[in-house]
Protein backbone atom coordinates (compact mmCIF):
# COMPACT_ATOMS: atom_id res chain seq x y z
CA UNK A 1 0.00 0.00 0.00
CA UNK A 2 1.22 3.54 -0.76
CA UNK A 3 -0.31 6.84 0.22
CA UNK A 4 -0.83 9.62 -2.35
CA UNK A 5 0.46 12.60 -0.40
CA UNK A 6 3.21 13.19 2.13
CA UNK A 7 1.60 13.35 5.52
CA UNK A 8 -1.50 11.46 4.31
CA UNK A 9 -1.66 8.53 6.68
CA UNK A 10 -5.13 7.00 6.88
CA UNK A 11 -6.21 4.53 9.50
CA UNK A 12 -5.24 1.04 8.46
CA UNK A 13 -7.04 -2.25 8.97
CA UNK A 14 -4.98 -5.28 7.89
CA UNK A 15 -6.65 -7.75 5.55
CA UNK A 16 -4.58 -10.66 6.90
CA UNK A 17 -3.80 -11.64 10.45
CA UNK A 18 -0.53 -13.18 11.54
CA UNK A 19 -0.92 -16.69 12.91
CA UNK A 20 1.56 -18.86 14.76
CA UNK A 21 2.00 -21.98 12.67
CA UNK A 22 0.29 -25.21 13.72
CA UNK A 23 2.70 -28.10 14.15
CA UNK A 24 6.46 -27.64 13.53
CA UNK A 25 7.32 -23.94 13.46
CA UNK A 26 9.69 -22.78 10.72
CA UNK A 27 10.31 -19.12 11.58
CA UNK A 28 11.81 -16.89 8.90
CA UNK A 29 13.16 -13.76 10.61
CA UNK A 30 14.42 -10.91 8.42
CA UNK A 31 16.10 -7.75 9.70
CA UNK A 32 15.97 -4.80 7.28
CA UNK A 33 17.68 -1.49 7.91
CA UNK A 34 20.86 0.53 7.67
CA UNK A 35 24.49 0.26 8.81
CA UNK A 36 23.48 -0.03 12.47
CA UNK A 37 21.42 -3.08 11.54
CA UNK A 38 24.42 -4.44 9.64
CA UNK A 39 26.65 -3.92 12.71
CA UNK A 40 29.17 -1.55 11.15
CA UNK A 41 31.86 -0.59 13.66
CA UNK A 42 31.72 -3.76 15.75
CA UNK A 43 35.18 -5.39 15.77
CA UNK A 44 33.51 -8.76 16.42
CA UNK A 45 31.18 -8.26 13.41
CA UNK A 46 28.14 -9.21 15.47
CA UNK A 47 26.25 -5.94 15.85
CA UNK A 48 23.04 -6.01 17.86
CA UNK A 49 21.27 -8.42 15.50
CA UNK A 50 23.57 -11.42 16.03
CA UNK A 51 23.69 -10.72 19.77
CA UNK A 52 19.90 -10.81 19.94
CA UNK A 53 19.69 -14.04 17.94
CA UNK A 54 22.37 -15.67 20.13
CA UNK A 55 20.26 -14.94 23.21
CA UNK A 56 16.93 -16.01 21.73
CA UNK A 57 15.48 -19.16 23.30
CA UNK A 58 13.79 -21.18 20.58
CA UNK A 59 12.24 -24.17 22.31
CA UNK A 60 11.06 -26.54 19.59
CA UNK A 61 10.82 -23.87 16.89
CA UNK A 62 13.36 -23.67 14.07
CA UNK A 63 14.66 -20.21 13.21
CA UNK A 64 16.31 -18.95 10.04
CA UNK A 65 17.50 -15.36 10.47
CA UNK A 66 18.77 -12.97 7.80
CA UNK A 67 20.51 -9.64 8.34
CA UNK A 68 19.60 -7.39 5.42
CA UNK A 69 21.12 -4.17 6.73
CA UNK A 70 22.79 -1.93 4.13
CA UNK A 71 25.11 0.96 4.97
CA UNK A 72 23.88 4.45 4.10
CA UNK A 73 20.26 3.50 3.46
CA UNK A 74 17.30 5.64 4.40
CA UNK A 75 13.73 4.58 5.05
CA UNK A 76 12.99 5.26 1.37
CA UNK A 77 15.70 2.82 0.32
CA UNK A 78 14.45 0.13 2.68
CA UNK A 79 10.86 0.68 1.53
CA UNK A 80 11.98 0.11 -2.04
CA UNK A 81 13.78 -3.19 -1.47
CA UNK A 82 12.42 -5.00 1.57
CA UNK A 83 9.79 -7.05 -0.23
CA UNK A 84 12.11 -8.30 -2.98
CA UNK A 85 14.84 -9.28 -0.52
CA UNK A 86 12.67 -10.97 2.08
CA UNK A 87 10.44 -13.00 -0.25
CA UNK A 88 13.02 -15.65 -1.25
CA UNK A 89 14.22 -15.94 2.34
CA UNK A 90 10.71 -16.81 3.49
CA UNK A 91 10.19 -19.48 0.82
CA UNK A 92 10.55 -22.37 3.30
CA UNK A 93 9.04 -20.64 6.33
CA UNK A 94 5.55 -21.06 7.74
CA UNK A 95 5.99 -17.96 9.93
CA UNK A 96 7.18 -14.69 8.43
CA UNK A 97 8.63 -12.12 10.81
CA UNK A 98 10.17 -8.76 9.96
CA UNK A 99 12.31 -6.45 12.12
CA UNK A 100 12.63 -2.90 10.79
CA UNK A 101 15.30 -0.43 11.93
CA UNK A 102 16.37 2.87 10.36
CA UNK A 103 16.28 6.62 10.87
CA UNK A 104 19.73 8.20 11.16
CA UNK A 105 20.23 8.41 7.39
CA UNK A 106 16.80 10.01 7.01
CA UNK A 107 18.17 12.84 9.16
CA UNK A 108 21.51 12.96 7.35
CA UNK A 109 19.74 13.17 3.97
CA UNK A 110 17.39 15.94 5.07
CA UNK A 111 14.22 13.88 4.77
CA UNK A 112 11.11 15.39 6.34
CA UNK A 113 9.65 13.70 9.39
CA UNK A 114 6.35 13.30 7.52
CA UNK A 115 8.03 11.38 4.70
CA UNK A 116 10.04 9.24 7.07
CA UNK A 117 7.03 8.20 9.12
CA UNK A 118 5.07 7.53 5.95
CA UNK A 119 7.80 5.20 4.68
CA UNK A 120 7.65 3.26 7.94
CA UNK A 121 3.86 3.15 7.82
CA UNK A 122 3.94 1.82 4.27
CA UNK A 123 6.29 -1.02 5.24
CA UNK A 124 4.26 -1.99 8.29
CA UNK A 125 0.95 -1.80 6.46
CA UNK A 126 2.13 -3.81 3.48
CA UNK A 127 3.49 -6.45 5.84
CA UNK A 128 0.19 -6.57 7.72
CA UNK A 129 -1.80 -7.17 4.53
CA UNK A 130 0.13 -10.41 3.96
CA UNK A 131 0.23 -11.74 7.50
CA UNK A 132 3.83 -10.75 8.31
CA UNK A 133 4.52 -9.96 11.96
CA UNK A 134 6.61 -6.81 12.47
CA UNK A 135 8.83 -5.37 15.22
CA UNK A 136 10.54 -1.95 15.02
CA UNK A 137 13.85 -0.87 16.57
CA UNK A 138 14.41 2.88 16.64
CA UNK A 139 17.70 4.68 15.94
CA UNK A 140 20.13 5.36 18.81
CA UNK A 141 21.68 8.78 19.53
CA UNK A 142 24.82 10.04 17.82
CA UNK A 143 27.62 12.26 19.14
CA UNK A 144 26.21 15.21 17.14
CA UNK A 145 23.82 17.38 19.18
CA UNK A 146 22.08 18.83 16.10
CA UNK A 147 21.45 15.37 14.65
CA UNK A 148 20.17 14.20 18.02
CA UNK A 149 17.69 17.07 18.23
CA UNK A 150 16.18 15.97 14.92
CA UNK A 151 16.40 12.29 15.81
CA UNK A 152 14.32 12.89 18.92
CA UNK A 153 11.48 14.20 16.75
CA UNK A 154 11.80 11.25 14.39
CA UNK A 155 11.83 8.74 17.24
CA UNK A 156 8.57 10.18 18.56
CA UNK A 157 7.05 9.97 15.07
CA UNK A 158 8.13 6.35 14.63
CA UNK A 159 6.77 5.45 18.06
CA UNK A 160 3.44 7.01 17.13
CA UNK A 161 3.25 5.08 13.84
CA UNK A 162 3.84 1.85 15.74
CA UNK A 163 1.45 2.71 18.56
CA UNK A 164 -1.37 3.31 16.09
CA UNK A 165 -0.79 -0.21 14.71
CA UNK A 166 -0.13 -1.87 18.08
CA UNK A 167 3.37 -2.84 16.97
CA UNK A 168 6.28 -3.03 19.42
CA UNK A 169 8.65 -0.07 19.12
CA UNK A 170 12.02 -0.18 20.88
CA UNK A 171 13.21 3.32 21.80
CA UNK A 172 17.00 3.14 21.69
CA UNK A 173 17.39 6.92 21.68
CA UNK A 174 16.40 8.08 25.15
CA UNK A 175 17.89 5.19 27.14
CA UNK A 176 21.27 5.67 25.45
CA UNK A 177 21.34 9.49 25.29
CA UNK A 178 24.00 10.51 27.79
CA UNK A 179 24.83 6.88 28.65
CA UNK A 180 28.52 6.76 29.62
CA UNK A 181 29.39 3.52 27.83
CA UNK A 182 27.46 4.52 24.71
CA UNK A 183 29.19 7.88 24.56
CA UNK A 184 32.60 6.29 25.07
CA UNK A 185 31.95 3.88 22.20
CA UNK A 186 30.89 6.69 19.86
CA UNK A 187 33.90 8.80 20.87
CA UNK A 188 36.28 6.00 19.92
CA UNK A 189 34.63 5.64 16.50
CA UNK A 190 32.99 7.91 13.96
CA UNK A 191 30.33 9.37 16.24
CA UNK A 192 27.52 7.38 14.63
CA UNK A 193 28.46 3.70 15.04
CA UNK A 194 29.28 2.10 18.39
CA UNK A 195 31.73 -0.71 19.13
CA UNK A 196 30.86 -4.05 20.65
CA UNK A 197 29.79 -2.61 24.00
CA UNK A 198 27.36 -0.20 22.35
CA UNK A 199 25.83 -2.89 20.18
CA UNK A 200 25.47 -4.98 23.32
CA UNK A 201 23.43 -2.15 24.85
CA UNK A 202 21.08 -2.05 21.84
CA UNK A 203 20.71 -5.83 22.01
CA UNK A 204 19.80 -5.58 25.70
CA UNK A 205 17.10 -3.00 24.94
CA UNK A 206 15.63 -5.21 22.20
CA UNK A 207 15.68 -8.36 24.34
CA UNK A 208 13.94 -6.54 27.21
CA UNK A 209 11.22 -5.00 25.04
CA UNK A 210 9.07 -8.10 24.72
CA UNK A 211 11.25 -9.87 22.15
CA UNK A 212 10.46 -13.42 23.30
CA UNK A 213 6.79 -12.57 23.67
CA UNK A 214 6.72 -11.23 20.11
CA UNK A 215 8.26 -14.44 18.82
CA UNK A 216 5.85 -16.40 21.03
CA UNK A 217 8.53 -18.86 22.06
Amino acid sequence: MSYPHEGSEPDFTPSAEFQVADGPRQIGLCFVGDSLTAGIGDPKSLGWVSRVIARTTLGEAQLASYNLGVRGESSTDVLGRWRAETTPRWARSNEKRLVVSFGTNDINQGMTTARSRLNLANILDEAATTGIATFVVGPPPTSDADVNARLEVLVDAQADVCSRRRITYVDCFRPLLGHDQWQADLASGDGFHPGQAGYGLIAWLVLHAGWQDWLQI
